[in-house]
């Protein structure tokens, strides 16, 4: 199973050597960031730092950009801000799933526990938000503290409604725009800001990043179901294991049996594991995955109309590219 992956070479359906020098610089500036901790923390935050991460909003703040007239310092910065958003959400994230590796690396809670890994990143949140006063905007610095109180928010509503038999398909759509796709949405967006283009335009813009991020969490829900640990690099099936009520999963509970509806929600409420051979032997979990990858991929398909706002260029292509690499990856979990 293919990941998405801004960085990896063998990956031609993605645009990298389009993106290549910039996301490069954006590693060397994301690596530098350890120097502005203290040396006792220097360490831990380096090895978060450090490891490779898939780099997905620096390189679409990069490529909207590059569509907008040109990449700048500013939007590699964005990416910078973004990232380090991104990689603290991540160490909360395992902590909360007691996930002990992504990347195929150990996670920050596993090497020195949660309690340390919580304090990890905080540390790299309040520096995000710290770097986002270099722009000397407070236009800027409220949509990169708005993006990053949505993800916290998405979080916390997931949390909270852990096996919770009462949510809907719009209270789920809502979790995941917060969690997740209001980064992308921040990225793209706030590219376009710094480019200078309209409001009517940015927005446009912000709505492709925030459908591509709502269909990129879909295939990754996907995943935590249908894909392999090896391959992947990181812990699957923590989301039946956390009573996370998933897309996939919501379409299944809808569509399945009474009696099979009851050996999923008698589980649920007992929180008891929803291990994967349970839902396999259930006649219509193929089905549930199936329209989970169909709703994603109309949101991709939504993706390439935002993007006519910008003037024919080779980063628009990439743009669009991004959108049928998704599509590659969505239809695999079918496979």
């Amino acid at each position: 199973m293919a990941t998405f992956t801004a960085t990896s070479p063998s990956n031609n359906q993605f645009p990298f050597d389009l993106v290549r020098p910039d996301l490069e610089k954006v590693e060397i500036a994301i690596r530098a960031q350890v120097r502005d901790f203290d040396s006792a923390v220097e360490p831990y935050i380096a090895y978060i730092c450090n490891t490779s991460g898939k780099r997905i909003r620096p390189a679409l703040a990069i490529l909207v950009g590059g569509a907008a007239g040109g990449v700048g310092e500013d939007h590699r910065k964005i990416g910078v801000i973004l990232e380090l958003i991104h990689m603290a959400t991540l160490v909360h994230d395992d902590i909360i799933d007691g996930a002990t590796a992504r990347r195929s690396m150990p996670t920050a809670n596993s090497k020195w526990g949660n309690a340390l890994a919580v304090l990890l990143g905080d540390a790299l949140f309040s520096h995000a938000l710290t770097l986002a006063t270099d722009f000397n905007s407070i236009e800027i610095c409220r949509k990169v503290g708005n993006a990053a109180r949505e993800v916290c928010q998405g979080e916390i509503i997931q949390t909270q409604r852990r096996f919770d038999l009462t949510l809907s398909k719009e209270d789920y759509f809502r979790v995941i725009e917060m969690k997740t796709g209001a980064l992308f949405a921040a990225a793209t967006g706030l590219a376009a800001a710094v480019s200078g283009l309209s409001k009517d335009d940015e927005a446009a813009l912000a709505a492709y990043g925030m459908k591509l991020g709502t269909a990129y969490q879909i295939y990754d829900d996907c995943l935590d179901l249908v894909g392999s640990e090896e391959v992947v690099g990181k812990t699957l099936g923590t989301d039946l294991a956390k009573g996370k009520l998933t897309l996939p999963i919501l379409n299944l509970l809808e569509s399945a049996s009474e009696s099979q509806r009851g050996i999923i929600t008698r589980r649920i409420l007992e929180q008891q594991e929803l291990d994967l051979p349970v839902l396999v032997g259930i006649a219509e979990y193929e089905g549930a995955i199936e329209r989970a990858v169909d709703t994603a991929l109309g949101l991709v398909a939504g993706c390439r109309e935002d993007l006519e706002v910008l003037a024919p260029s080779e980063y628009r292509d990439a743009l669009t590219q991004i959108t049928r690499f998704l599509e590659t990856l969505l239809r695999k979990c079918l496979n």
